[in-house]
């Protein structure tokens, strides 16, 4: 990447309507809380002083949203990023665990034990969510190296991304915490990627 070293402050997008169900998501374009509004506007305020050239987000509205607080600042708007829409979760989306392992006990214990490998049924997998979006990632980090831009996604976008840049196993895919607004900072250099912050709450 030019040799220069690039700071990605890749954010989860802020809490959503109706999060208190803690119901699959996927795809559905749910809006932002009034809480989730609150923890972008606190991290984009952390950030005020940061440098940043660009902002890209996912095209859901949680996202989009998200990152428009983060880049108000600055005087930037998001750059939609589809690719980087949170795994498609198919006939799963806006049920809760319950209501899955009640409807479909087996998919569901299959599913909980390989996380990773099992698709969401009609949906997709944490290999294709990687096929769309870590090229699309790479891409934004190439184009701009040596610099320091802002992505907001999803919480399982940005552990897919996590595994990829760590060299990590998809197995691990859920050690890496993403509470809602949260922050984690990853530098580029040369010869690889840096964690230099992970999953840093929004301070309220």
């Amino acid at each position: 990447m030019a040799g220069r070293a690039s700071l990605i402050y890749l954010l989860r997008h802020g809490e959503v309507v109706g999060a208190e169900t803690r119901r699959f998501i996927g795809h559905l374009d749910v809006p932002l809380s009034a809480l989730g509004e609150r923890q972008c506007a606190a991290q984009a305020a952390r950030l005020r002083r940061v440098k940043l050239t660009a902002v890209f987000s996912s095209d859901l509205a949680r996202s989009r949203r998200s990152a428009e607080i983060v880049g108000a600042p600055h005087g930037l708007a998001p750059t939609a990023a589809p690719a980087l829409r949170e795994m498609a979760m198919g006939r799963w989306e806006g049920l809760t665990a319950a209501e899955i392992r009640a409807r479909e006990p087996a998919a569901f214990a299959d599913w909980m034990a390989r996380v990773g490998e099992f698709p969401f049924p009609d949906g997709e997998s944490v290999l294709d969510l990687m096929a769309r979006a870590v090229p699309a990632f790479e891409a934004i980090a190439a184009a701009h190296a040596g610099q320091a831009i802002a992505v907001v996604a999803h919480g399982g976008t940005n552990r897919a991304l996590l595994c990829h840049v760590l060299g990590l196993p998809l197995a691990r895919l859920l050690a890496f915490g993403q509470d809602y607004g949260a922050l984690t900072v990853l530098e580029a250099r040369p010869n690889g990627w840096a964690l230099r912050r992970l999953n840093e709450r929004p301070m309220l």
